[in-house]
């Protein structure tokens, strides 16, 4: 989805961990630009505005004006980013040119919206397989998400990745019948009875041996 935000970089002639951490002491991160036929430009980056992105509504679909100081603004968008394990920082980023005029494949999530009446009235349990479907399409046209309403799914019934309406450019490449959800019934539990008697059973067996056991001396004392 393209929005009005303008990220601020700079170009950086080294790279290496010596030079990752000098980024990070300034308050920014490494970051690599590639895409659209151009060479691969490195920069440095502020990672909260990067993060901004990332958590916003639209996430890493998201498309705005990167401007490297002294050598080019263009469209991007994130592609690839790697985190710190334990503190969670945004450590390095790929982001990647982006053509408006050419048709883009990207993953869009899928918003339920309803109660299943198999699930309000019936009883049944609602399993989200897939939360995102894979679509093509210009980038201007790339949604933050994309809505489907289930109120009318029975028990047994479901939603496949076909069924869901696209507009504008967008066109499914992933498959058609690529489950999203469906609408099961409760697992039913055994008996309080009939566990009771699956546990008694070896108890039984094993008295009728304990028996057998005791009779045998007293055939022997004959």
């Amino acid at each position: 989805m393209r929005k009005d935000i303008t990220v601020v970089a700079e170009p950086r002639a080294t790279r290496g961990k010596n030079e990752a951490n000098r980024l990070r002491a300034r308050q920014l991160s490494p970051a690599v630009l590639y895409g659209a036929g151009k060479d691969p430009v490195a920069i440095a980056v502020s990672p909260k505005e990067l993060n901004r992105i990332l958590y916003s509504s639209s996430g890493h679909n998201t498309i705005f004006n990167l401007d490297i100081t002294g050598v080019e603004t263009t469209p991007v968008m994130i592609v690839d980013w790697q985190l710190d394990p334990i503190r969670d920082n945004l450590l390095h980023t790929d982001l990647m040119r982006i053509d408006l005029g050419k048709r883009l494949k990207v993953k869009v999530a899928i918003h339920l919206t309803g109660v299943p009446v198999g699930v309000k009235t019936f009883g049944g349990v609602l399993e989200v397989v897939n939360r995102e479907i894979d679509v093509e399409c210009l980038p201007n046209d790339i949604p933050e998400h994309l809505t489907h309403d289930i109120s009318d799914l029975m028990i047994g019934q479901g939603v496949r990745a076909g069924e869901i309406a696209l507009s504008g450019s967008m066109k499914l490449t992933g498959h058609a019948d690529q489950v999203i959800c469906h609408v099961v019934g409760q697992k039913v539990e055994a008996a309080p009875a009939e566990e009771a008697a699956a546990t008694a059973e070896p108890e039984v067996i094993k008295k009728g041996k304990k028996e057998e056991a005791e009779a045998e001396p007293a055939k022997k004392k004959k």
